[in-house]
């Protein structure tokens, strides 16, 4: 008999103090991701900070192939709904955009500025503007808390303008976190301000998923403990209520370099974002 019981819930989310050299991180990725983004910009496939609210933060960025897009793919950055921004990020839509697809990634306001509930409606808003730029299917994906935001957008509750959310094909989660309850447990939570109203009204495994939703729930092998019960949580409670689900978890991965595959468009995680079928 196997019994699990979590006594220090801050260890239990800590990432950083629990992967080796990941002080490196979020930095590393700054470099890689300017250089794609001058990249693009040079060759006038490239639009930076488009506007789709009123906040400071409301901006989004769009990168384009280079023939008509097939399509639209929304990535939404990590950080516990507290730090990073869409900047960081840009390398990771290579594989999404030379497969053929248009790929925006917004930043959002920062909690303790927001609350979580106020952050979906603020993405929702951020991929209507992006939809209403980019025809075609439409991809979700997500990182840690971009992954809660990510599934959060085909829940019955969403906040996406009804055609814009008929359009969606797939959301990947990456190492997501579906079920809030537990980080009200942690110091973060002096930030989050998450209470037992709002961890049941924006936890993705505590709604219902829209009619037709297809996710996959990936996550890496070295990641947290509640990290991979998180992963497999929604996909197993999702199956229930009639979505179409997947679970992965990539060997050799932690939380930080889990999101790299998003780089390559041969990596499995590229080619299980844009494909109709699980690979």
């Amino acid at each position: 008999m196997f019994e699990r019981h979590v006594v220090d819930w801050d260890d239990a989310y800590a990432n950083g103090a629990n992967i080796a050299g990941s002080d490196r991180w979020p930095a590393a990725w700054a470099e890689p991701a300017q250089a794609f983004r001058d990249a693009l910009s040079a060759e006038g496939r490239a639009q930076f900070d488009i506007a789709y609210g009123d906040g400071r933060r409301n901006r989004l960025d769009l990168f384009l192939p280079t023939a008509a897009p097939e399509g639209l793919v929304v990535v939404i950055h990590g950080g516990y709904w507290l730090e990073t921004d869409k900047s960081l990020w840009s390398h990771l839509a290579n594989g999404a955009v030379s497969s053929g697809f248009a790929v925006a990634m917004p930043s959002y306001t920062l909690c303790p500025d927001i609350r979580i509930a106020g952050i979906v409606g603020e993405i929702g808003a951020a991929i209507d503007k992006a939809a209403a730029m980019i025809d075609g299917p439409l991809m979700l994906t997500g990182h840690s808390a971009g992954g809660h935001l990510a599934t959060r957008m085909v829940t019955i509750s969403t906040p996406l303008a009804a055609d814009v959310a008929r359009r969606i094909r797939h959301v990947v989660s990456i190492s997501g976190l579906h079920d809030l309850r537990p980080l009200m447990r942690t110091g973060m939570n002096k930030a989050l301000a998450i209470d037992e109203e709002e961890a049941l009204a924006e936890s993705p495994a505590l709604l219902r998923p829209m009619d037709g939703a297809r996710i996959t729930c990936w996550a890496g092998g070295g990641e947290r403990a509640e990290f991979l019960r998180q992963n497999a949580l929604l996909a197993n409670i999702w199956t229930g209520l009639g979505a179409a689900t997947s679970t992965v978890v990539e060997p050799d991965r932690h939380h930080f370099n889990i999101v790299n595959g998003l780089a390559d468009p041969a990596h499995p995680l590229t080619r299980a974002l844009i494909s109709e079928q699980p690979i």
